[in-house]
């Protein structure tokens, strides 16, 4: 039994991507998910990995939850943090409601997560820590406030804890997707897709998610451990820093 790994947001597109890339390198994976019991219950038939339902924005629930998971599967040796929410619309119309759901999952969850598994990470001596942040919040995205600012807010949570963890044997390290083909995007109307969004990926296409779950597979594994505080950016060249 490899290193036990927990992803949130784990059972549909991008984090349903990690899970599985995680199982196949050796990892036994715990995948968190919200809401969706169905789809939950179709990615664990389909792929024998378990599932545990919290929400990420709640402390409490988030700190139970992987209770659940190390009396389970052990304690939690690499931890991605995939779960995310979107509650677009301009800022001048953007209501506080909107604000505080993104930013109480897309960052705080970041807090919520993590802080529960740092002390057993840092009493083992290793760990890894890999966010799920954006390319939005990179670059900003227009109707996206909330959301690239709790994207651009993972990468300093990144930045500065790495620091803390270096010393300790555990890694913080962020991914910044562009747009990947995910359920979501590809929902997006074939017109848009073509006219707008491509044409702005010099690859000339949409990723894949399973190009960013290579991507974790890589910062996870225990010869990344000279990595730490990196910003991975996983566009097609869309936007470069």
């Amino acid at each position: 039994m490899g290193r036990t790994a927990v992803v949130t947001g784990g059972t549909r597109g991008i984090g349903a991507a990690i899970c599985v890339a995680l199982k196949n390198a050796g990892y036994t994976v715990a995948a968190n998910y919200a809401g969706n019991d169905e789809a939950a219950d179709t990615f664990s038939k389909q792929t024998g990995i378990p599932t545990y339902k919290w929400d990420v924005s709640s402390y409490e629930a988030c700190v139970a939850g992987l209770a659940k998971i190390e009396a389970d599967l052990g304690p939690v040796e690499v931890l991605v943090n995939n779960a995310g929410i979107t509650r677009d619309g301009m800022f001048h119309k953007m209501t506080p409601d909107q604000w505080s759901a993104v930013i109480n999952t897309n960052l705080t969850g970041l807090f919520n997560m993590t802080h529960p598994v740092w002390t057993g990470m840092r009493d083992r001596s290793f760990g890894r820590i890999i966010n799920i942040s954006s390319i939005n919040g990179q670059k900003g995205q227009m109707g996206q406030v909330n959301y690239s600012a709790a994207k651009a807010g993972d990468i300093g949570f990144t930045k500065a804890l790495a620091q803390e963890g270096a010393a300790k044997g555990i890694t913080v390290n962020a991914i910044c997707p562009g747009y990947i083909g995910t359920e979501m995007v590809r929902a997006v109307p074939e017109k848009v897709l073509n006219e707008r969004i491509i044409p702005q990926i010099p690859v000339g296409r949409l990723g894949e998610p399973e190009e960013i779950a290579r991507c974790v597979v890589f910062l996870a594994a225990d010869d990344a451990g000279f990595i730490t505080g990196a910003t991975l950016s996983a566009n097609g060249g869309q936007y470069l820093t």
